[in-house]
């Protein structure tokens, strides 16, 4: 069973963006958008991450806000014609490929961790997203 470690960044925020799937303090899935934000490139990365995993696989994420879309909200927004009570669904097109891959595989694990305590994984995914922006490949 893998663990893979996603992370995204935009700096400035919006701003040229990159994000990041580790395995094993390694980059197995890198990219980047010219004009992005940090709430676009997290997606990124779990999408990436998403279309790797294998059955009991884990994915840990530093963002609590994909985590709850994907785990509380997004089951009612598609019941509701991909609406919210409050407006618009920002992002929705990832939030729906994200949504997708989540009910595809019920059998990977997602989890949120937080950022920036020295986890080495997350820290990893931090480090290599930036570089991902930076017009890092693997």
């Amino acid at each position: 069973m893998a663990h893979y470690f996603t992370d995204g960044s935009a700096s400035p925020n919006p701003g040229p963006g990159g994000y990041a799937v580790i395995l094993d303090g390694q980059p197995v899935a890198l990219g980047r958008e010219a004009n992005s934000t940090n709430i676009r490139m997290e997606a990124q990365a779990l999408i990436a991450a998403y279309k790797i995993a294998q059955p009991g696989d884990k994915i840990s994420t530093d963002s609590e806000f994909w985590v709850n879309v994907v785990t509380k909200w997004a089951a009612n927004w598609r019941k509701n014609g991909w609406k919210k009570k409050t407006g618009e669904i920002k992002n929705l097109e990832l939030v729906q490929e994200l949504y997708a891959l989540y009910l595809e595989k019920p059998d990977v694990v997602l989890e949120w961790t937080r950022g920036h305590i020295g986890t080495d994984g997350n820290e990893d995914a931090d480090k290599w997203a930036n570089k991902a922006r930076e017009g890092a490949t693997i």
